[in-house]
């Protein structure tokens, strides 16, 4: 599949860290203003809560408030830079100022705030073509930006926008590969300049951000289709060892509920397989189930992630 860009496309780009948008979009971002179209960048967090880069450009141990401030004005400045190095105003940039690593914790607690502020943003931007992270990415607040940006995009009365899903965080077979691109060296070579300076970043861990931006931009087509006859079948089977610590969270139009996997409104079929009983009545629109545990590790990617039901 191939996408239709022009002078009337209106792009917003659902970044949730700053260097997102130069690594899963850049190319895209330079080819919407290469044809004239307009590009909006809204930034999820500052990417403050990143300790170990900060620990080691700063050569510090500890990191306290005024560090984690002072470390996401410092990525804010970055991401300001890298959005110029691409052809975008920094006027484009609408940084929200969410908790880093917190954008799960946000959609379980603050639901109805966290897809209203979606849908001002929305009706600010009027984009007919929107990139949001994959819903199979690894981080966990790229997982929770996926879902908070369709159910948005559900509750929005102004439009229809086609859906990008970028990965960032995991293998490419897994989310993307309908849509893809063209290239060119001059395209490729400025979307590394634009990733150059985000420095905080590069100076720790350049060989993979460079390898992570270095992949061809292919994205998922995201459509809302039927129904499936097995959509409330859960895709994991956890082994009966780690029940006891499990959660299942389910999001859609009507809120978020959260349930201890041995309390949960599931039962197993003739095939083994987990199936969800939990549907509000009446509901429409996407839904989407968690499967995640509540104990503390220095992991910080998801083992399940989220699947859409």
């Amino acid at each position: 599949m191939a996408l239709s860009l022009n002078a009337d496309t209106r792009l917003l780009v659902v970044a949730p860290h700053p260097d997102d948008e130069s690594i899963a979009t850049g190319e895209l971002i330079q080819q919407v203003r290469a044809s004239g179209g307009d590009v909006q960048i809204l930034l999820l967090t500052n990417g403050d809560n990143n300790p170990w880069p900060q620990r080691w450009v700063e050569r510090r141990l500890r990191i306290g408030v005024d560090e984690r401030r002072r470390w996401g004005e410092r990525r804010r400045g970055e991401v300001e830079r890298a959005l110029r190095q691409l052809g975008v105003d920094p006027a484009a940039l609408h940084p929200l100022g969410w908790p880093d690593m917190g954008i799960t914790t946000l959609l379980c607690e603050n639901f109805d705030q966290g897809v209203s502020t979606m849908t001002t943003y929305l009706d600010r931007c009027r984009p007919n073509l929107l990139a949001i992270p994959a819903l199979g990415d690894h981080h966990p607040d790229h997982g929770a930006a996926h879902v908070l940006a369709r159910l948005a995009v559900a509750q929005w009365q102004a439009g229809a926008p086609e859906l990008l899903a970028y990965l960032v965080h995991g293998r490419e077979e897994e989310v993307t590969g309908r849509v893809k691109l063209d290239s060119s060296v001059g395209l490729h070579a400025n979307k590394m300049a634009a990733l150059a300076c985000h420095q905080s970043q590069m100076t720790l861990s350049g060989k993979r951000m460079r390898r992570l931006a270095g992949r061809p931009e292919r994205y998922l087509a995201v459509k809302g289709g039927l129904p499936r006859e097995d959509a409330s079948v859960l895709p994991w089977n956890p082994p009966s060892s780690l029940h006891p610590w499990l959660h299942l969270t389910v999001a859609d139009r009507t809120g978020v509920r959260d349930w201890p996997w041995s309390k949960a409104p599931i039962a197993q079929d003739g095939q083994g397989r987990y199936v969800l009983h939990a549907f509000a009545e009446g509901a429409i629109g996407p839904a989407f189930a968690k499967l995640h545990m509540y104990v503390p590790s220095p992991w910080i990617f998801d083992r399940w992630g989220w699947c859409e039901l």
